[in-house]
């Protein structure tokens, strides 16, 4: 995982606890552990996505609800909590966001009626934008700076961590005991973490230079910031709206049973704990390569699946590739964020955090329209044909000989490189 991404403390910064190995770490692991109950409630749908469905008489598609909604409120609540939150401590924020999560687990659980599942995910989505934006870039405020590399590299593996634990086991749970016995367990381990973000996070009073909607619009205007929107948005769409879909796939294309589709998802979420850090070193000098290579690997996978994936041999090899390809993806679109704007760090965070969800939500919502009025192999097809359209936009970026981050303009508006940053060259 690369240390450019918040590894030079800002001025707005004040207020910051001391950032001692001894008191940090226990606070890096809080943190971490809260982001995977995040990761694992929102896409846990995906294991349980047609168990879910039949108990409500919902389709495929309306399923694929459960997707959406979080990944739309994430997007909006993102950049509103924290310009509205600005000047509280960033500690009694994450505990808030915590419970929330809980109490959106345990309504999932006791639903009556699909439309209070819909509500939890509306919950879970505020959750996501708010613990994430905030979360995203603290390790800096936790550790020394010689250990914050190492610390983001801990936060984000929550991402990989949620695919090869969290959605495999709940999964598991949900073929063993139902699907609302999942979100119970899910709700009680969210709790869990609750208590230990009391017990071992520091207090962390708001930035100095808190974040307002004026930043984040001056921070929109850098290209590489533009960029990163662009291709997380072509990326993100093409995975959601293909992986969401993943299971229905498994079950009709494949043929795999219940227990196969589980294993699948287990070795599809190994291979992506590999890809996150291996796209965390990859992109601290090579940005394009490490964006490129992981979109190129989606597309490849996602056009073989239709056509080899009813085989469970090759459909399995596929989905480890897939796996270790978009394990990179969010490390990768949130370093470059982080060096597109290093100024503004929270700021960042936010539109890494919004871009990501609404796109995340987005992609799951257009592979529902195709998976109900198409097929499953034909939501993999229009998967492919969006990854490669990245390929293309990582592509031209490079045609356009800029250098990363713009040094000049955008250092005078803030969307450029600190002094001494370790991001000044792309591949």
């Amino acid at each position: 995982m690369p240390s450019t991404t918040t590894a030079t403390p800002h001025g707005g910064d004040t207020g910051s606890p001391t950032r001692s190995p001894r008191t940090g770490w226990p606070a890096v692991v809080s943190v971490t552990l809260g982001l995977f109950s995040i990761v694992t409630t929102e896409i846990l749908p995906i294991g349980l996505l047609t168990s879910i469905g039949s108990s409500f008489t919902v389709s495929d598609g309306m399923a694929g609800l459960m997707m959406t909604m979080p990944g739309l409120l994430a997007a909006v609540s993102a950049p509103l909590v924290t310009v509205a939150t600005a000047r509280i401590d960033r500690r009694l924020m994450l505990c808030v966001f915590m419970a929330l999560l809980a109490s959106a687990d345990f309504l999932a659980a006791a639903a009556s009626d699909y439309w209070l599942v819909l509500v939890s995910r509306v919950m879970v989505g505020i959750t996501i934008g708010g613990f994430w934006s905030i979360a995203a870039g603290l390790a800096r405020r936790l550790v020394p700076a010689a250990s914050v590399g190492r610390a983001t590299a801990v936060v984000f593996s929550a991402v990989p961590l949620g695919s090869v634990l969290g959605v495999p086991a709940g999964t598991f749970i949900g073929e063993l005991a139902g699907w609302r016995v999942a979100f119970v367990v899910l709700g009680a381990l969210t709790a869990g973490v609750l208590v230990l973000l009391v017990v071992s996070v520091p207090a962390l009073p708001a930035p100095g230079a808190a974040t307002r909607l004026g930043v984040l619009r001056t921070t929109l205007h850098g290209v590489n910031t533009r960029c990163a929107l662009l291709l997380t948005f072509l990326v993100v769409c093409a995975h959601f709206g293909t992986y969401t879909y993943v299971t229905p796939f498994l079950e009709e294309v494949t043929h795999a049973s219940s227990w196969q589709v589980t294993l699948f998802l287990l070795l599809y979420g190994v291979a992506g704990i590999a890809g996150n850090f291996l796209g965390g070193a990859v992109v601290v000098r090579r940005p394009r390569v490490a964006f490129g290579s992981a979109a190129g690997l989606i597309a490849l996978v996602t056009s073989l699946l239709p056509v080899l994936g009813h085989s469970a041999a090759c459909a399995v090899v596929l989905l480890v590739v897939w796996g270790a390809a978009y394990g990179c993806v969010p490390v990768v679109s949130q370093t470059w964020f982080a060096n597109a704007a290093p100024r503004a760090p929270e700021a960042a965070s936010v539109l890494f955090t919004a871009s990501f969800q609404a796109t995340l939500s987005l992609g799951a919502l257009a592979g529902g329209v195709v998976v109900d009025h198409v097929s499953p192999s034909g939501v993999m097809t229009l998967g492919a044909c969006t990854a490669a359209c990245a390929v293309l936009a990582t592509w031209a970026h490079g045609g356009r000989n800029l250098a990363w981050p713009d040094a000049g303009r955008d250092r005078d508006r803030g969307d450029g490189p600190d002094a001494g940053s370790t991001s000044g060259a792309l591949d």
